[in-house]
């Protein structure tokens, strides 16, 4: 293709002058180059724009709080309590005093609680109650972006004693759940469990794990296996 246009050796005083030729193409490698740089420079503030809101978001989300609290034994164990508000999860982390560290998860969207005793490969699932949502809420509402520690006095704390009876014959698949119970219980075998008034005297206290809540109650709840 060729294309005329107009040339004077003066400058522009001299409108009449034309020339002809094939049009010159080095000027657009220049052109294409600044564009793919200018496209590069937009993606990347794009990419670093969403990264800080991401960060600031989870940042919004998720907290931690640290609590002291005296067992059943009168020892002092430490409890962490992270709150993921947008998942409406609470996981809470038990270390005794002999250093097991139990993983307690309260899943208000699939109204599910799962206890991990970290010495021993199971997991324990049980339905949410209508105490459960309240104290799991009320840890969400107190949530802040920093880390709490609290420090729970054994005569100003009220303190519960809960059993639940581990059912042998329903076992679940752990693929089956939901995050983030399945990461927890991948490598466990998981069963349901079944509130009662205790184990009985036929029956002994496999173990328990004990939590605090915002409202300054503490539960111990206790585990046992219920025959077949």
């Amino acid at each position: 293709m060729v294309r005329c246009w107009k040339h004077s050796e003066a400058g522009l005083e001299d409108p009449q002058s034309m020339h002809c030729g094939p049009i010159s193409s080095s000027r657009v490698p220049h052109k294409v180059l600044w564009c793919s740089l200018t496209a590069m420079l937009l993606i990347v503030i794009i990419a670093l724009s969403v990264t800080a809101h991401l960060g600031l978001q989870h940042k919004t989300q998720s907290s931690l709080q640290v609590v002291r609290i005296p067992d059943h034994m009168g020892d002092l164990i430490n409890q962490t309590a992270l709150i993921d508000k947008h998942n409406s999860v609470v996981t809470y982390s038990v270390t005794s005093h002999v250093n097991y560290t139990s993983t307690v998860i309260f899943d208000m969207r699939h109204g599910l609680v799962c206890y991990k005793p970290d010495n021993q490969d199971s997991c324990f699932l049980r339905r949410m109650e209508s105490l459960d949502y309240e104290n799991v809420q009320s840890q969400l509402n107190k949530s802040e972006q920093q880390v709490r520690q609290v420090w729970v006095v054994g005569n100003q704390t009220e303190k519960h004693t809960e059993f639940l009876g581990v059912l042998p014959g329903s076992r679940v698949e752990a693929s089956t759940l939901q995050e983030p119970l399945q990461s927890l219980c991948q490598q466990a075998s998981v069963y349901w469990t079944r509130r009662s008034d205790g184990p009985g005297k036929q029956r002994l206290i496999y173990f328990c794990i004990d939590i605090c809540f915002p409202s300054n109650i503490c539960v111990s709840v206790c585990f046992y296996y219920l025959p077949e």
